[in-house]
C-alpha cells in the first residue's frame, strides 16, 4: 500500500505560529516531531511507501523533516498553485500503477491510539482491494460543529454531511449512525480512475493533461500554474465523494483524534496548557483555564480566565476559548495590509538552514544565520545592499570576489554590493553568524544567483 500525504495548507488557521511558509503540519509545538513527521511516522508499519503532495515553497521543509526521521521512500508532487484536494489526488493517483492501493491522509492531524488506527488502515486496505472507494471514519465523542459528518448504515455511506449546527450535531451523536469525516481515504488507482471518469470526466481529464504536462524528473513531479489553469479547485468530497452511490464503504476509527484546525483544538490535546521553552517564561496568578503559547518572552496573567494567548517574536494573540476559529479574520485583514506577517514567520528555514530577522527599518536589517554542517549558500550578490558577517560560532569558509577564507567565533568581513560572495560551512557543527545588511532596499528579491546547491536559479 503507497501512503498519500496531502501537505498542503496556507497557515491561516493557527496563526500566528502557522504562517504560509511555516504551515501548521511543520510546526514542531512542544514535541520532538512536527505533525508531518507523526503522519509518516503513523503510517510507515503498513505502507510500502509514500508520495507527499506539497506546495513547492515547502519543497526544502518536506525533505528536511523526512530526512530527519529517516525517511527515503518517498516521491513528490510540487504544487506551484494550490488547486485543493481533488485535484491533488487525482494526479497522486495517476503517478502510482493501477493495482496500487491508495489510502490517502493529511498531514496536520493528531491520532492517539496507533494500534486501533493501523487496524481501521488494514480493514479498509482489505475493502479497497475488492473494488470499493473506503472513507474512515471517526467516531464521534462529542457534538462537534466544526467537522463534517458521514451517514452510515453498517460498512455502506449514505450521504455527506457538512459542518452542522450544534443541535443538529447533538441529534447526530444520538442516533449513532453518524461518523466524523476525517478526510482520510483508501482505494485502489484503477477503480477510483474509473469512478473519476464516471462522475468527474472533464476534470479527470484536465488533471490529466496538466499531469502529463508537468516536468518529472525521477521521483518528483513539479506542476506549474500554466499546466493547472483550466483545473476546478474543488476537494474530493465536494467533486466526487458526495456523489458516490455503489461500491462506497466506510470503517471506524475508535481513537482520540484532533485535526489542529484551531488553538481552541489544540487546547484540547494539549497535556501542559503553558507550552513554553522555559516553565520559568510563564506565571500565572489567579488565573483559570488559560492556553499560554510563548516562545522566549516572559507571560504573566493575573485574574484573568478562559484565554487563548500565542506569544511569538513578530505577533500576539490573544483571544477568549471558543473563538480562534476567527483568526481567520485576522489573517485577511492584514492581507488588506499587504503585511508579510501572513507569509513569513519569524525564523525562515532555507535548504541550508535558517535565518530570523531580528532588526529590520528602512536603512538597515540585521539577521541570525545558521548553517547546517557541510551546506553553503548560492553564489551571489546583490544590487542595493551592503553586508557586514560577524562569526558567533562554528567555522565558515567565505568567498567574497575572488577571496577565499575562513573565518571562526569573533572574526568578521564586509561584502559591498554587486561582490560576488558566498557562505558555506565546512565544519561538523552548526554555523552562527550575524549579519547586518546596510542600504536603500533590503527585501529578499535582491538577489541575483550564480551557482545554487539546490537549483534556485531563475
Amino acid at each position: 500500500m503507497t501512503t498519500v500525504i496531502l501537505s498542503g495548507g496556507s497557515g491561516t488557521r493557527l496563526w500566528p505560529i502557522s504562517r504560509t511558509l511555516m504551515p501548521k503540519q511543520f510546526v514542531k509545538f512542544n514535541q520532538n516531531n512536527s505533525l508531518f513527521q507523526n503522519t509518516v511516522l503513523r503510517n510507515s508499519n503498513i505502507s510500502d511507501k509514500f508520495i507527499v503532495v506539497s506546495n513547492l515553497e515547502h519543497k526544502f521543509l518536506v525533505l528536511d523533516h523526512l530526512q530527519d526521521i529517516g525517511n527515503t521512500n518517498s516521491s513528490y508532487i510540487w504544487e506551484t498553485v494550490a488547486k485543493n484536494s481533488a485535484a491533488a489526488i487525482i494526479m497522486a493517483a495517476l503517478s502510482a500503477d493501477d493495482s496500487d492501493i491508495l489510502c490517502i491522509v493529511p498531514s496536520d492531524h493528531i491520532v492517539e491510539n496507533q494500534d486501533a488506527y493501523e487496524r481501521t488502515i488494514l480493514q479498509a486496505k482489505e475493502l479497497a482491494q475488492k473494488n470499493n472507494i473506503v472513507a474512515v471514519g471517526i467516531k464521534p465523542t462529542f457534538a462537534a460543529t466544526g467537522y463534517g459528518y458521514i451517514k452510515h448504515n453498517n460498512e455502506n455511506v449514505e450521504s455527506f454531511v457538512e459542518k452542522p449546527s450544534e443541535d443538529i450535531a447533538k441529534s447526530f451523536l444520538e442516533d449513532g449512525n453518524y461518523l466524523w469525516n476525517g478526510g482520510i481515504y483508501c482505494f485502489k488507482v484503477s477503480h477510483f480512475l474509473n469512478t473519476c471518469k464516471e462522475i468527474i470526466p472533464e476534470l479527470l481529464d484536465n488533471v490529466q493533461q496538466s499531469f502529463y504536462a508537468t516536468t518529472h524528473i525521477e521521483n518528483e513531479c513539479t506542476v506549474l500554474a500554466h499546466d493547472v489553469h483550466n483545473v476546478e479547485s474543488i476537494s474530493i468530497d465536494n467533486a466526487l465523494m458526495e456523489h458516490i452511490h455503489q461500491d462506497f464503504k466506510v470503517v471506524p476509527l475508535s481513537s482520540e483524534w484532533n485535526d489542529m484546525g484551531s488553538f481552541d483544538s489544540f487546547d484540547e490535546v494539549c497535556d501542559d496548557k503553558f507550552l513554553s521553552r522555559s516553565e520559568e517564561n510563564i506565571i500565572s496568578i489567579e488565573s483559570n483555564n488559560n492556553c499560554i503559547i510563548s516562545s522566549d518572552r516572559m507571560i504573566a496573567t493575573l485574574n484573568v480566565d478562559n484565554l487563548i494567548i500565542v506569544d511569538t517574536p513578530d505577533a500576539l494573540l490573544i483571544t477568549t476559548k471558543g473563538h480562534s476559529q476567527g483568526v481567520k479574520k485576522i489573517v485577511n485583514e492584514l492581507n488588506k495590509r499587504s503585511s508579510d506577517l501572513t507569509k513569513t514567520p519569524a525564523t525562515v528555514t532555507r535548504p541550508w538552514g535558517t535565518y530570523t530577522v531580528l532588526e529590520n527599518t528602512t536603512a538597515y536589517k540585521t539577521k541570525k544565520i545558521v548553517v547546517n554542517p557541510g551546506k553553503r549558500l548560492s553564489l551571489q550578490s546583490h544590487f542595493h545592499r551592503n553586508e557586514h558577517w560577524i562569526i558567533v560560532s562554528g567555522t565558515a569558509r567565505v568567498t567574497v570576489g575572488n577571496d577565499i577564507k575562513l573565518l571562526r567565533a569573533n572574526e568578521s568581513t564586509y561584502i559591498p554590493a554587486g561582490e560576488m560572495h558566498r557562505l558555506e560551512n565546512p565544519g561538523c557543527i552548526k554555523l552562527v553568524i550575524i549579519e547586518a545588511q546596510v542600504g536603500e532596499y533590503l527585501e529578499e528579491d535582491d538577489i541575483v544567483r550564480y551557482e545554487d546547491d539546490f537549483n534556485r536559479i531563475a
